[in-house]
């Protein structure tokens, strides 16, 4: 028989922490207040949340990381806003944003979960920090909260 492995969306035991970028805080101020309310609608204690601001997304990795190691948090939501300007910095910054919250939670063994935009421009950035294409920041939380209960339920080595 098929063994079917799922995670759901309800508060697991313990400690969330979410790294946010003040970089473009008008975009993830959204993003945090929707990874927030999304944690305790699903029954996450809002003492059981932890907030670390960062100055930019690159900044985002290393803070993940020492959380995710630190043992004190089930798991590690990313959130930053890394919009295209004028020369293509928003390529390094993207792509090393995104390696190194890969490489955050395969280090640690716990759930980190990448809630940051990578958009062409201000409108797009808007419209998924809760605009018209919903909060990425809420959809990093149940994400996390799926992840945290799905890795409880795998078999281990």
């Amino acid at each position: 028989m098929t063994q079917v492995y799922q995670g759901e969306l309800t508060a697991p035991a313990g400690r969330f922490a979410i790294v946010v970028s003040r970089f473009n805080d008008f975009v993830t101020k959204p993003l945090l207040e929707g990874a927030i309310e999304s944690l305790e609608q699903n029954g996450v204690a809002a003492d059981a949340i932890d907030v670390a601001w960062v100055p930019g997304a690159f900044e985002i990795p290393l803070v993940a990381r020492r959380l995710a190691e630190g043992g004190k948090h089930v798991a590690v939501i990313c959130l930053g806003a890394v919009i295209r300007g004028e020369t293509s910095h928003h390529e390094y910054i993207n792509q090393q944003a995104a390696a190194g919250i890969m490489q955050a939670g395969l280090s640690s063994g716990v759930p980190v979960l990448f809630g940051v935009l990578t958009c062409e421009t201000l409108e797009q950035a808007l419209d998924r920090a809760g605009g018209k294409a919903g909060n990425k920041g809420s959809e990093a939380a149940r994400a996390a909260l799926e992840m945290v209960n799905l890795l409880r339920k795998l078999p281990s080595d």
